[in-house]
């Protein structure tokens, strides 16, 4: 089954992990090469055994930590045509650039990949759904409005990973951002507010739905806890209440946890056993989780 895992999610930063047995997809690597090591190592995972990387577009916060990181890894890197000519003029590591068009299909390792175009301020921005048999992943990155092709190819992902960037009323009172940038962040080529993303939520959710993560908060026109509140309150209007709702972290990773509900979707045989056994169910021991020392200082984007 797919697993996802957070890295980090801001407007310093953002890169995600998508794994399946052996193969292993960053998704982004808009971190420091160090935090990504770090972040890697504190969720088990060897930054060596990387299968490769995969990009949503071509921003600093999604793209700066290629550079370093490659040089001693020298992986794949996925993205769209227009988007590796951009990315790849600043990067100088033995990086083998695999190339694909927006909207197109493709696989990294035993994981099969949908891409799909998405309205933000890049040359070619675009979403993912990562797929096997057993499970699905939607990834959304920057995006400034919804579209329909957006939901028809989200709906019905066991777990999906979107960004909320803003609070509207919260942006609209910030008094740290010129209109212009106000204009920008709102647009529909900006990002998505906490009330758009409760939308594409609700549009997409079905009875697979296990996990919703929201990334790209900002800092001061957001909170996780409003973020959260929006998302849920719309799911529960749909008559959603079981499906998990948190937001990613900007200085610590999200652990390795499954797409979808293992029982929903790989029936487990289950022993035939004498109707007064005594056998009982142990208790899961919950997986830990590791704080790592917010000692990077990266620009903050405007937004």
């Amino acid at each position: 089954m797919l697993e996802l895992a957070i890295l980090g999610s801001g407007s310093s930063g953002n890169s995600a992990l998508v794994c399946l047995g052996e193969t292993r997809v960053l998704v982004d690597a808009g971190l420091s090469a160090k935090q990504l090591c770090l972040r890697l190592e504190a969720l088990g995972v060897d930054p060596d055994s990387l299968t490769g990387i995969i990009l949503t577009h071509e921003h600093g916060d999604h793209t700066r930590g290629i550079e370093v990181f490659c040089r001693k890894r020298p992986l794949p890197v996925y993205a769209t045509t227009h988007t590796c000519a951009v990315v790849r003029e600043n990067v100088n590591s033995a990086v083998t650039w695999r190339p694909f068009e927006s909207g197109s299909q493709l696989s990294i390792g035993n994981i099969k990949v949908d891409s799909f175009s998405v309205p933000h301020d890049a040359v070619d921005p675009v979403g993912f759904v990562f797929r096997c048999e057993q499970s699905s992943i939607g990834v959304l990155s920057d995006v400034g409005h919804v579209t329909r092709m957006i939901v028809e190819r989200l709906k019905g992902v066991d777990t999906l990973f979107t960004e909320a960037n803003y609070d509207e009323v919260m942006l609209q009172n910030d008094t740290k951002r010129p209109w212009s940038t106000k204009q920008r962040i709102s647009n529909r080529h900006g990002h998505l507010s906490n009330d758009q993303t409760a939308e594409l939520v609700s549009g997409i959710a079905g009875p697979n739905l296990t996990r919703v993560v929201l990334g790209h908060l900002s800092s001061d026109c957001n909170t996780s806890e409003l973020a959260i509140s929006v998302i849920e309150r719309k799911l529960a209007d749909s008559g959603l209440n079981e499906v998990a709702v948190e937001c990613a972290d900007r200085a610590k990773p999200l652990p390795l946890r499954a797409a979808a509900r293992a029982s929903a979707k790989i029936p487990v045989p289950v022993e035939e056993k004498p109707a007064k056994s005594s056998r009982v169910c142990e208790p899961s021991t919950p997986e830990p989780q590791t704080d790592l020392p917010n000692d990077w200082k990266q620009t903050e984007w405007a937004f």
